[in-house]
């Protein structure tokens, strides 16, 4: 049965649409236009009481009962759970998967958000400060994933997982980061792979805004 994703063309977003189209699952794509508040609606509420996207909706959740799931890195668990892929079943291999699913959810998200939001401000001295002090702590995160990936070709070892697709919508910003790729050599490396599969190429085609 097909998927309802509520999403738009965020990071966070992107994270569940690559994943959906990694694991093969049938899917419709509902747009909530943040820009026009339409997450603050009460039908979506419903499916996402933090007023957040992404959301979906699975028709065909566990028992056969349907059931809504919000926050991207709990769709992200939920669909590696339902499918058993890029979720390995083996709970030492699973730890690294969480571990840097959650470096991303607390960390590179977060902080890359906060340069999106200062690089906007009109006010200067408001920018500065701001840019100064969450570029300087995106360009660490840059640097830990990159020690990370200098021995494993992705995140939580040699097997694409989870929390690839995780980071890789936020990696997808590097460029509104002011990060040049060039100086994290091994994160290059990783982001080229990733945006080169034919899976994750849908992923980010899929249109997540409605037509001008």
């Amino acid at each position: 049965m097909t998927i309802q994703l509520y999403a738009f063309d965020t990071p966070n977003g992107r994270k569940v649409s690559v994943a959906l189209e990694e694991m093969g699952l049938p899917y419709e794509v509902q747009v909530i236009d943040i820009t026009k508040g339409e997450q603050n609606a009460p039908a979506f509420l419903k499916i996402s009481p933090n007023n957040k996207i992404p959301a979906i909706v699975d028709p065909d959740g566990p028992g056969g009962q349907p059931i809504s799931v919000f926050e991207s890195g709990a769709i992200l668990h939920y669909l590696g759970e339902k499918t058993g892929k890029f979720w390995p079943q083996d709970l030492r291999a699973r730890v690294p998967v969480m571990e840097w699913l959650m470096f991303q959810m607390g960390g590179f998200g977060p902080i890359p958000g906060q340069v999106h939001h200062f690089i906007a401000l009109e006010s200067e001295a408001d920018r500065r400060y701001g840019l100064e002090r969450f570029m300087a702590e995106t360009r660490r995160l840059y640097g830990v994933m990159d020690r990370r990936l200098a021995d494993n070709a992705f995140f939580a070892g040699e097997a694409l997982s989870i929390a690839d697709f995780a980071i890789l919508g936020w990696a997808w910003r590097h460029e509104r980061h002011k990060i040049n790729l060039a100086d994290f050599p091994h994160v290059q490396r990783w982001y080229q792979a990733l945006m080169a599969r034919p899976a994750v190429v849908r992923g980010f085609a899929v249109p997540l805004k409605r037509a001008a």
